[in-house]
């Protein structure tokens, strides 16, 4: 299936629907980008790898002088909101 679609601004591109829904591309899927000859190739990454929280632990948490465990702190916010 080919579509054409336009490269914005920022070098974003909008994979259209009919492909996303064909291969389960869904919102916040991790894909690869890669070249091919003279192509741009854009494949769903199987299986996806970890959560967003640990992604965003694992790729910002490197700047903090010491490590934040954030599921720990989820975890403790929702049991202190929770009505015994």
């Amino acid at each position: 299936m080919e579509k054409k679609t336009t490269v914005g601004p920022k070098g974003q591109v909008v994979i259209p629907k009919e492909i996303r829904d064909q291969i389960g591309i869904k919102e916040y899927s991790e894909v690869i980008v890669d070249i091919l000859d003279d192509s741009v190739v854009i494949r769903k990454l199987n299986p996806e790898s970890v959560s967003y929280v640990d992604y965003y632990t694992a790729t910002y948490s490197k700047k903090l002088k010491e490590k934040v465990n954030i599921k720990k702190i989820a975890d403790e916010q929702y049991e202190g909101n929770i009505l015994h």
